[in-house]
This record gives C-alpha cells, structure tokens and sequence, in this order.
C-alpha cells in the first residue's frame, strides 16, 4: 500500500505529488456537454453580465434564452459537430453568449487576439479551418480575405464595410430567434472537442490546444470548489483579463457563470476605467496580471485619492509568481483586500496550482498548491528519467482531468508535451516544498511574457531573418519592472550593411501585434549556439542584464 505524506503530498514508491485539496467528483453522464452542465446548475444571482462602458445587463434568464436563440440559428445555417467557429472579439457581454451557443452543437470555438495582424489571423484560419467568423465591424478588415462567411457582433455601420467581406447576419438578429426544440442535435460527449486556443506551449510555433468537454467541465468544477471556500452571497466580478485567452475564457465565460456571480466586463483594459467600474459596480473580485497589481502598488496613494473601492475583498493574480515585496507592499497599501494566485497553462485548462486564502499567499514566491484532482511530478530535464522529491528542482510534469487531448494536427508536437499516460511536461523549472507548495524557478520553455502575453522568440526570430539585411538574429526577455519582460533582440548585420536599429524594430513592428514589438536591439557579430544550432539563450540573457 503506497503511503502518501500528509504534509506535502508526496509519495515515495512512485514519486508522485498528489493534491492535498478535497476530491472534487465529475459527473458521470458521458453525455454531456460542457453547456448544458453549466446552465443546469442552480444559480442565486440575478444579473450575470453587465458591459461597464454602457451599462447594459443581462440576467441569467437572458444569457440561456440567448445560447439557445444562437445556437438555433448556427443550427438552421448549418454549423455542426466537429465544425469549428471562430471568434476574433475584444472582451463583450456576447463572448460567452457566442462559445455556449457553438459549443452546445459540440462545434469547436476557437479564439484569437484582436490585436493579432491580419498576417498572424491568416495563419491561424489556415491551421484551423474555420467554417464561420464571429467578429465587430472594427475587426472586419483583419478578416476580409479570407472569404469566411461573418456574423457581426455589435453596432455597425453597413456602409463602411468592406464590398468583399461576407457579411451572412448579425448577432443581435440571431438572439431573436425563438427557441425551440425543433433542432437538429449532434450527440454530444464529454469527450468530444470543445476549444481550440492557440498557444505558444513549451516551445516557439504557435499550435491548437485541443480542449474537450470533460477538461472544461472539471475546470468549472475546480474553479467552483476554489471560490465557494470564500463566496458568501452575491459576488461581483471585474473582467479586465481577455477572453479569448484561456485565463479569460475559462474564468468569465464558463465559471462564474456557473457559480452566479456578476460578471462586469471592459471591453480594453485601462486602469482608470477598472477603478470606475470597481466603484459603479462595487466588485467584490479583481482578476489581473502581475504588472497591474504592481502598478496598483506603486499608484495607491492617487488610485485612493480618486476611487472608492472599499467593496473589493480579493484579488486574483496569475502569469508569474508575485514576488515578497509586491505582496507584502499590496497588504501595506489595500488591508483587508486578500491576494489569491494561480497557476495554470492552456494545455492544463488553466489549472494547475493557486492559492485559495490570504494565509497561503504569504507563503511568498509559491505558485500554490496542486489544485484538487491534479498530480505532479519533478522530473530531472536532463535525463528526463526518476521522479524528483520534495525540496529538488526539475521540470514540472501535471496530470489530471483538465489535461487537453493534445495539440491540433500535429503529433510531433503532441508527443513531446504528453507523454503515453498523460503527463503534460510543463516546461516550468520547479520544485515542491515540504508542505506542498509549489515553486517556479525558471522557464525550460523560451517563452517571453509581456503583460502576461505570450511572445514566442521563435516566431521573431524568423520574422527578422527575412529582413534583407540581417544575417543572423535571436531574441530574448529583458526583465521590466512594468511589464514583467519585454524582447530584446540580439542582430548580426549582412556584411557591408549599415541598417540601423529603428529601422529593424519598425520592419517587425509593422508586421507584429503590439505586445510582441521588439522594444531594445543590439548588434553582435555573432550569435552564440551550441554544436547542433540551438541558440544559447541563457549566454546571451546573461551577456543583457549584465549591464543592468
């Protein structure tokens, strides 16, 4: 009988860390769809999203009629199991409307960021196959050679459209269809394929996170049983993070919908706007990515000089870990506003780890501990081989329902993120203190992040070798106090070239969303590698913050 220690999870005959949260049951009935288990839950709260910019609202009753109106109409238009749909949208009170509606046909949602260029949407559509676009007439030109039938969301003005883009219906037209039972209905599975986001995952391509209905549905589980340790009455929520990333979508989409919060969303983020729509709305729950809490930090004398937010009692930090100064500056500067962290990744569901008390959050530096249901191991990067104690420092590797089913159409990738039992490497250093805690030490992965978005250096990286003069390029995170990290690149010049720094940080500028801007560059005359060709990254972070 293999013995588990109470106090940090870990068991020594296999070298697993088992959660130490509560067991949280999933519901048996293979036929379900993640739709249909949310909207089945009893909810006590009345409104479920208001938009903060016009304060309109929509109650619990109006949200289901609306999923069910939707989906009527993409039914009647055609769209079936296994179709996918995409939904190029900043943060609305339709976002979630739109996902239910798709994902109840067992139809496949899949997001991107309205920041993304036209080129970076294209390579999207063309990896995933689209048969439908959800999107604002704003955001009609990044889409209009694609020649994919749209469903416009919101306001518009049909003359300032693009002759070429098909516009087939708008979704204020589908909302008032009448709900009916006469329908053609797929069967749909727990396991069936719900989501497709797009992720950077441990390496630097841009691939399809293929999420199913069982991984969403023992997300809301675990978010659930996360916020019922703290919910009494109606709670208020303000979404400041995206929706169409999975930190977004899973929380304000899916989850607290099922828990019946309100749910208060900004269609951009501005710092003035949230600490409005704190005060209008008196939100209870602040959801936000380490740069805003530091920025909260730095400006709380003039931020409580100009809003009342005495109703907010938690706020929720995920992306990286908070360090001890921010935490305890945090407590300093907001008493009586709880700190909550977590840890999660697209290919997890964004579940893996969090902190779920104030008490567990000034265990400072951690991730939290294993969320309910996960298990982990530490796992030597080197030999890849013997799972790692507590206290030892390796790749994490998670398990657990929330588990996506694999990358899209690419096996290789597959394969080397998921092992044949379904562990997930990470690609986070990490170690597991005594009582269970989680640690990130370091990135494997080469990801950079920028305000808690991804910025693959792969992907600028090719992007600068097609500059005519560049000969050689990499790029790396410089650590930024604001943003966290922001590229740099590090660039050999073709021989004879005299280009000059901002005329190459200009040719990737017009070519990149804003986030993924290389913001610092330096020439070299080589680019460090080892003996097969990989970049030396590490040498050249060393080689930039040197000079700090």
């Amino acid at each position: 009988m293999a013995t588990i220690d109470s106090r940090s999870g870990f068991c020594k005959s296999n070298s697993i860390f088992y959660s130490k949260r509560k067991l949280i049951p999933l519901p048996s009935n293979q036929s379900l769809d993640v739709t249909t288990f949310i909207s089945s839950r009893p909810n006590h709260g009345t409104t479920a999203f208001i938009d903060a910019a016009t304060g309109r609202r929509l109650s619990f009753s109006d949200v289901w009629t609306a999923v069910e109106s939707v989906a009527l109409a993409l039914s009647a238009m055609g769209i079936r199991k296994d179709h996918v749909v995409l939904l190029l949208s900043p943060n609305s009170i339709f976002f979630p409307i739109v996902c239910l509606s798709v994902m109840s046909l067992g139809a496949i949602i899949t997001t991107t960021n309205p920041l993304n260029t036209s080129r970076e949407i294209a390579k999207q559509i063309a990896d995933s196959k689209p048969v439908l676009v959800f999107t604002i007439q704003q955001l009609v030109p990044k889409i209009a050679d694609s020649n994919l039938p749209i469903v416009l969301i919101g306001e518009h003005e049909q003359s300032t459209i693009s002759k070429s883009a098909k516009i087939v219906t708008t979704l204020e037209d589908m909302m008032k269809k009448e709900p009916s039972q006469i329908r053609v209905k797929d069967r749909v599975t727990q396991d069936d394929t719900a989501t497709l986001l797009y992720s950077s995952g441990t390496t630097g391509a841009s691939k399809g996170v293929v999420s199913s209905h069982r991984n969403l549905i023992a997300m809301v589980e675990t978010i659930l049983s996360r916020f019922k340790l703290e919910a009494g009455g109606e709670q208020t929520f303000i979404c400041t993070v995206p929706m169409f990333h999975i930190y977004g979508l899973a929380v304000f989409a899916m989850a607290l919908l099922a828990l019946g919060s309100t749910i208060v969303i900004l269609s951009k983020f501005e710092m003035d706007e949230m600490f409005l729509a704190i005060e209008k709305y008196r939100a209870t729950y602040l959801p936000l990515v380490p740069p805003i809490l530091v920025a909260m930090v730095n400006g709380a004398d003039q931020i409580k000089r100009r809003h009342d937010i005495r109703t907010l009692n938690s706020v929720l930090c995920g992306g990286a870990p908070l360090s001890k100064e921010v935490i305890e500056g945090f407590a300093e500067k907001y008493p009586g506003v709880g700190v909550l962290q977590g840890y999660g990744l697209t290919e997890s569901t964004g579940i893996g780890a969090s902190t779920d008390s104030p008490e567990e959050s000034r265990r400072y530096g951690t991730a939290g501990m294993l969320s309910s249901n996960m298990e982990a191991r530490i796992v030597d990067p080197e030999s890849g081989g013997g799972g790692l104690g507590v206290n030892q420092t390796g790749e994490l590797w998670l398990k657990g329902p929330t588990i996506m089913k694999g990358y899209f159409s690419n096996v290789e990738a597959t394969t080397s993120t998921l092992d044949s039992e379904g562990w997930l490497r990470t690609g986070d250093l990490c170690y597991i203190d005594d009582d269970g805690f989680i640690f990130v030490v370091d990135r494997l992965k080469e990801l950079i992040k920028y305000k808690g978005y991804q910025v693959p250096p792969a992907e600028l990286e090719a992007l600068l070798l097609t500059h005519p003069e560049v000969a050689d390029a990499a790029v790396i995170p410089f650590p930024d106090k604001e943003v966290g990290q922001y590229p740099m690149a590090y660039v050999v010049r073709k021989s004879g070239s005299d280009v000059s720094k901002s005329e190459i940080m200009d040719f990737i500028a017009k070519q990149v969303a804003p986030y993924k801007k290389i913001r610092r560059l330096e020439f070299v005359n080589s680019i460090p590698k080892n003996p097969s060709g990989k970049i030396l990254r590490k040498d050249l972070i060393k080689l930039a913050t040197s000079k700090l």
